[in-house]
């Protein structure tokens, strides 16, 4: 069992900038994501990040603007928000995958993860 815990949320103005971790309990060998609920819309893709680190993949509406990276050694994923837009105002989860393999469209889906965090909440005024 692997429990995650997101921190690093707030409220910024637009424009600003927030990194958000998410520290696991025990090791996450499988690719680890980020996704958003925004007030009254579904669950929705952010980022993801393979498990050596290196290949990512992005949601279309934060590429260029968001960064995700892990650290292997501390079990932590994080999210560097640069350029927030009002638009990005949601609650941020994290999500660790059992698995190590998948493609990106399987990543970009919910139900490719195994264990959630309880979320954070971001907040862009304009």
């Amino acid at each position: 069992q692997v429990q995650l815990v997101e921190s690093g949320g707030g409220a910024v103005q637009a424009g600003g900038s927030l990194r958000l971790s998410c520290a696991a309990s025990g090791r996450t060998n499988g690719a680890m994501g980020w996704f958003r609920r925004a007030p009254g819309k579904e669950r929705e893709f952010v980022a993801v990040v393979r498990s050596s680190g290196v290949t990512t993949y992005y949601a279309d509406s934060v590429k260029g603007r968001f960064t995700i990276s892990r650290d292997n050694a501390k079990n932590t994923v994080y999210l560097r928000m640069n350029s927030l837009k009002p638009e990005d105002t949601a609650v941020y989860y994290c999500g660790a995958r059992v698995s190590l393999f998948g493609s990106m469209e399987v990543l970009a889906r919910e139900a490719a993860y195994s264990y959630w965090g309880q979320g954070t909440q971001v907040t862009v005024s304009s």
